[in-house]
């Protein structure tokens, strides 16, 4: 990929107020990419996406992502089938962070473990303990039917 594709970030005001998109990348050539459900509004993940990942978004409207632990391009839904439509893309102020709000298709599952949402355990703390609380969304697919494991 050309690095072209995406303008040199320009001066604050530009960044802030301007109409180039011009994503902040940080050290390791990422942002990092909220997702919402397009109707709803929930929660659905947080990844991280380098500028081939939006690239890719932006050219075919389905999301991809930059998977940190595999260290390569990931099109999200692409081995599930729960793959993401893009219906919004946004930054923040200062183009360091984006806000694709998608919909889902497939099993309209988003995380890995079958459940609507990565979003599924709450923190709690009593008694100098933290502990995670799982609230009462079922997934929607078995993991290993659908990943083979």
């Amino acid at each position: 990929m050309p690095d072209t594709f995406f303008p040199a970030p320009g001066s604050k005001t530009e960044q802030e107020s301007g109409a180039v998109f011009a994503p902040k990348f940080g050290a390791d050539g990422l942002v990092t990419a909220i997702v919402c459900d397009a109707s709803s509004g929930q929660l659905l993940m947080v990844a991280h996406m380098n500028a081939l990942a939006i690239q890719r978004t932006l050219e075919t409207g389905e999301a991809h992502y930059w998977s940190r632990s595999r260290d390569e391009l990931w099109h999200k839904g692409e081995s599930s089938g729960n793959v993401q439509k893009i219906v919004e893309m946004s930054t923040d102020c200062d183009q360091d962070a984006l806000l694709l709000k998608v919909e889902v298709e497939g099993h309209g599952a988003t995380c890995h473990t079958g459940r609507l949402s990565c979003f599924y355990r709450k923190i709690t703390f009593a008694d100098g303990k933290a502990t995670l609380e799982a609230d009462a969304a079922q997934p929607l697919f078995d993991p290993n039917e659908v990943y083979g494991k």
